[in-house]
């Protein structure tokens, strides 16, 4: 036994062997945490060895960096890298809980937004957390209590050699199994989800950097020929106004109310025999109000700001990070501007610092004359939530605000209180939470009552003010509220047995209700999204869109192209949805049969061909080189959002 001891003890008391102790535990550590704490899709046998086996290749070419340092360095730089990594899967366990995604390189950039979301971090912290460092703790512990001795001697050419050959050539068979599963991997596709489910956490953070350093390169190597192409993609899929609601509003101010993490499911709901929003669900009866009960959200990890981006612009958001934190300095032709130029007065109004995603300078590049944040409101300790202020004070408050702008004025209203956690003081609160268990599920629909009461009071004000009957009214959800993190709770909620990946597409539904003075309402199934909005506004005041870069239709149009494309490459249709690589019958929910692929393939092709061009616009700052009849490129020096602008609003 002692001779068991002493050989085992010398064993990792060289180097070559306590770095492949590392490799071990943080292989093992790796594979459980991908396999327990992300829903990853694993759906056969080889998705399920490749899961186990790919940390082991990067996680040998991380730590093996250690081998080319000398002496007590090789030990050092090791558990230093061993930290980072740990760190790393950690960062990602915590972002996933909330956004149901992972870091990427841009999301790192939106420090500023840290402050904010704090809180919300900490609801998503686990009393289990603490061993995700357990094996780094040991590992030190055997190096610090010198359990295990450390070997002085600098590691030979030759074996650093062997160990990046062996390194490489299990990364090579990892890429090669995964490429036979699902072909063009690397190539083809915008979901992060397939990187690490098939080659792992680490190199899924190589595979990232590579592509956001590729995408800021764009626009150093773009040029004014690239333009041309995408010019001719969106001409030739323009969809002319419909005769009967062209110019419908035209002069009218426009109002846009932002329902924060608002889904469709939450229309007409009833918890416990009440109604969650009662007001919205009046509006679905008012004869000048279109709701659409098939508008989804196209958001990726800009979430609000991606929503922002796409009713601004036509255009989406960026398959990693959010525009408005890295593209706000890129030329844009956004509703504020288009409107500056057609007489309209431009505002947001949000009771959240400007700084939040970046939008006191991305605005300047939009065109808004004025942004209102938080400092333009009184915001005291009972009024506040998580994100900035309460609704119901932000909508009584933004009133003088409002009544300041000369008409017609182009206006948003950014409202928090329905924001993740979900929690809300219970002297506010007009309708029992939910009991699934799950507290965010549970306290939605209490913050989503007081949202629709909010809502309901700003209406008040619109009607006895006038501008009710001047004014087209846009209220939209953001993002989905409740992600796939909580199915099980959400599975109680809608009566099921579980949520399927259909029932899920289903669920990125998001209200939309457009109230135009004279134009007949009513419920329209019309399949559409976030990007569509920008066209159907302007068709409504007046305004054609023909000479514009807009990848959204007219939801109102006869011509309007009802595919509808998410983000990462899944899309929904009236006959066809396409979810994990997985089709299905739009109106049953069941898998296609064969003879339909080919349809449903086609419709593949072209959701990645239009967020491929709409990438190619944004990361190659195209629209700097082409400039549409009858609009002047905007300027940002024009625009100024600090407190002199509050002290003329006051005067």
């Amino acid at each position: 036994m002692n001779k068991l001891r002493i050989k085992g003890q010398s064993i990792f008391n060289k180097y070559v062997g306590f770095l492949f102790l590392s490799v071990l535990l943080l292989w093992l550590k790796t594979y459980l945490v991908q396999l327990t704490q992300f829903q990853l899709g694993i759906e056969n046998t080889l998705q399920k060895f490749l899961l186990f086996f790919n940390p082991l290749g990067s996680s040998l070419i991380f730590l093996g960096i250690s081998a080319f340092f000398k002496g007590r360095k090789k030990y050092i730089s090791m558990m230093v890298i061993y930290f980072l990594l740990s760190f790393l899967l950690f960062a990602n366990v915590v972002f996933y809980r909330f956004f149901n995604d992972f870091i990427t390189l841009p999301t790192l950039t939106q420090t500023q937004n840290f402050g904010d979301v704090s809180g919300s971090v900490f609801t998503l912290l686990k009393p289990y957390d603490l061993l995700f460092f357990l094996d780094f703790i040991v590992l030190l512990a055997l190096l610090a209590f010198r359990i295990v001795k450390m070997e002085m001697m600098d590691i030979k050419r030759k074996k650093i050699s062997v160990l990046y050959s062996l390194a490489l050539m299990i990364s090579c068979v990892n890429l090669s199994l995964a490429e036979m599963d699902r072909p063009q991997l690397l190539t083809r596709g915008f979901d992060r989800n397939y990187i690490v489910k098939y080659l792992g956490m680490y190199n899924y953070t190589i595979y990232d950097a590579v592509k956001s350093t590729h995408a800021s390169a764009q626009r150093v190597m773009a040029s004014s020929d690239d333009i041309t192409e995408v010019i001719n993609y969106t001409k030739s899929n323009y969809a002319e106004p419909n005769p009967a609601y062209f110019a419908k509003g035209k002069g009218m101010n426009v109002i846009y109310l932002h329902l924060e993490s608002f889904q469709n499911f939450l229309i007409n709901y009833k918890l416990n025999g009440e109604e969650v929003t009662p007001f919205l669900n009046s509006l679905i009866k008012d004869q000048n109000t279109m709701y659409f009960d098939n508008f989804f959200h196209q958001t990726g990890q800009g979430k609000t700001s991606d929503a922002e981006f796409m009713l601004e612009n036509s255009l989406f958001g960026l398959p990693e990070g959010s525009v408005f934190t890295t593209k706000g300095l890129n030329t844009f032709q956004a509703a504020p501007a288009i409107l500056g130029q057609n007489g309209y007065t431009s505002a947001v109004f949000h009771g959240n610092s400007g700084s939040f995603w970046n939008r006191n300078e991305i605005y300047k590049s939009f065109g808004f004359d004025k942004f209102y944040d938080a400092n333009y409101y009184q915001i005291n300790s009972s009024d506040e939530a998580e994100y900035g202020l309460m609704d119901k004070p932000f909508y009584q408050q933004s009133i003088p605000l409002l009544e300041s702008l000369p008409q017609p004025f182009y206006t948003k209203f950014i409202t928090v209180a329905n924001h993740y956690p979900y929690a809300m003081n219970q002297k506010d609160a007009t309708i029992a939470p939910a009991s699934t268990g799950d507290k965010s599920v549970d306290g939605y629909f209490q913050t989503a009552r007081y949202a629709d009461e909010a809502l309901r009071q700003f209406f008040d004000y619109l009607k006895k003010s006038g501008l009710y009957n001047n004014s087209i009214i846009i209220m939209y959800g953001d993002h989905y509220g409740i992600s796939e993190n909580h199915n099980k709770a959400m599975a109680k909620v809608l009566g099921k047995e579980e949520i399927t990946s259909f029932d899920s597409a289903g669920l990125q539904r998001v209200p939309l209700f457009i109230r135009v003075p004279g134009v007949q309402g009513g419920v329209n199934h019309e399949y559409g999204g976030q990007v569509d909005l920008l066209p159907t506004v302007l068709h409504l005041l007046g305004i054609d869109t023909k000479d514009n870069v807009q990848f959204g239709t007219d939801l109102l149009s006869k011509q309007h192209d009802s595919l509808v494309a998410f983000r990462n490459g899944d899309y929904v249709s009236p006959t066809i949805t396409s979810v994990d690589g997985k089709y299905y019958d739009s109106a049953t929910g069941l898998k296609l049969e064969s003879d339909k692929l080919a349809e449903a393939k086609k419709y593949k092709e072209m959701v990645q061909e239009k967020l491929t061009f709409s990438d190619k616009v944004v990361n190659g700052d195209l629209l700097r080189f082409y400039t549409p009849k009858n609009f002047t490129p905007v300027d940002r020096s024009k625009y100024n959002y600090n407190l002199a602008q509050k002290e003329e609003t006051t005067k």
